[in-house]
């Protein structure tokens, strides 16, 4: 009788990384091709598709975790990890939803800035989850981690910028700016969620230091 496979937890994460980055690209897909809102459902739906597959690996790391009797790192961390790393996914999701919830008339030119900076962001997270099964040795690890909140500070001065520029230039139409301080609000709260996430892989590297 052959034995159960175990479940590998980084590989999972992996998988997380990368729907994230899927999930940015179609983000960065549906700004620079963006016409109307009633245009957005096909789209809406692979967004949703993608960020099912996410929520899968999510439940499948739960699953695991609530049965296996040992785990590589504490299972607070695995819990905590997975959730962060399927908020990016639910934000995203998000988003693009917004695009028709709030009936879009047009996309705004920074958009496409916020878009960018979160798929950098995800794929600074990706290549730092890719070194992570490693987190006990890697020297490589801690400076990957560097790079997703480098990311994070780059969103920082993007949301500065850019929210100055909306109340300054959109004065006279409160809709557009009660939009797009949402829309840019929740995009940088994205790239947060990134850090948040390599934050945690941080700490997990102390903790086992």
């Amino acid at each position: 009788m052959s034995l159960k496979q175990k479940f590998n937890y980084f590989d999972a994460f992996e998988k997380q990384a990368d729907l994230a980055c899927r999930e940015a690209e179609l983000l960065i897909e549906i700004i620079e091709n963006f016409t109307t809102s009633d245009t957005l459902l096909p789209d809406i739906e692979r967004a949703h598709e993608i960020e099912h597959a996410a929520d899968k690996v999510c439940h499948s790391i739960f699953q695991a975790v609530s049965v296996d009797f040992i785990t590589p790192i504490d299972r607070e961390d695995i819990i905590s990890l997975t959730q962060s790393m399927d908020d990016i996914l639910d934000y995203m999701e998000a988003t693009i939803q917004r695009f028709y919830m709030f009936n879009l008339a047009s996309m705004h030119p920074r958009a496409i800035d916020f878009a960018r900076l979160l798929l950098k962001s995800c794929e600074a997270l990706k290549v730092a989850m890719g070194e992570f099964r490693n987190f006990k040795n890697s020297k490589k690890l801690p400076a990957l981690i560097v790079k997703v909140g480098d990311a994070e500070e780059e969103m920082d001065s993007l949301f500065f910028t850019a929210m100055h520029g909306l109340y300054k230039e959109s004065r006279e139409d409160a809709l557009d700016i009660f939009i797009w301080d949402k829309l840019f609000q929740r995009m940088e709260n994205t790239a947060d969620t990134c850090e948040r996430a390599s934050d945690i892989m941080d700490s997990i590297i102390m903790k086992y230091a």
